[in-house]
């Protein structure tokens, strides 16, 4: 399910309970979000989007209880659940967890300090079906795993060498537009191979295509 066409429905997940006042307060104040229901650990967390079916939800990692990596592992497990994207709001931009809620599912990072503006904008981008990837997070992800090696990755051999590059290009961070820039060709046509080698690697979102990315080792040419 995605997101209505006048609002996202939007749900949170932290064990602290000024924190979830907070982002209630930033969600209420746009009008193009809708408040779907908070919880304070992951058990709850996976109720409460049974329950509601929220386009996006707000996800702390460090939790007491089932913390963030779990619930994000039994998000993309559950099939009902697919119409959720999940956005990791932590302390800090980058730590020992990203790439593991990479691998999970996330769709994105959100600072827990973040301005009210970059918070419904991360919303809104993530309920588009993008992915909230700065280019100084993703460079960070594949300096800090990328010396672990590559790994197969089920599809790689099916895509094109183009799709080959723009999943190697998405891995920068960039948009469709910032690539379509960079390569001097139209944002539709990195929207239609990036679209293709979402399709053909069975990626939920560009999140997705960072991680297979690093695992690969693909690079920009």
């Amino acid at each position: 399910m995605g997101p209505s066409a006048d609002r996202v429905k939007v749900a949170l997940a932290d064990d602290q309970a000024v924190v979830r006042m907070g982002l209630r307060a930033l969600i209420d104040r746009e009008p193009d979000l809708e408040f779907a229901g908070e919880a304070a650990d992951g058990a709850a967390a996976l109720r409460l989007l049974r329950e509601t079916r929220p386009d996006v939800l707000l996800l702390d990692i460090r939790m007491t209880g089932m913390d963030g990596i779990a619930t994000l592992r039994a998000i993309a497990a559950d099939p009902d659940l697919n119409g959720t994207r999940v956005v990791v709001v932590t302390t800090f931009e980058i730590d020992e967890y990203v790439f593991a809620a990479l691998q999970a599912g996330a769709s994105g990072f959100l600072l827990k300090d973040s301005a009210p503006e970059e918070l419904a904008h991360a919303i809104r981008v993530v309920a588009s079906g993008e992915a909230l990837l700065s280019p100084s997070v993703t460079k960070k992800v594949i300096g800090l795993f990328g010396r672990h090696g590559v790994a197969p990755v089920e599809g790689l051999e099916t895509l094109t060498p183009r799709e080959r590059e723009m999943v190697a290009w998405v891995a920068t961070g960039r948009s469709n537009a910032e690539i379509a820039r960079e390569l001097v060709i139209s944002p539709d046509t990195v929207r239609t191979h990036v679209s293709r080698a979402m399709v053909k690697l069975r990626a939920r979102d560009r999140a997705q295509l960072v991680v297979f990315a690093v695992r690969s080792g693909l690079t920009v040419p």
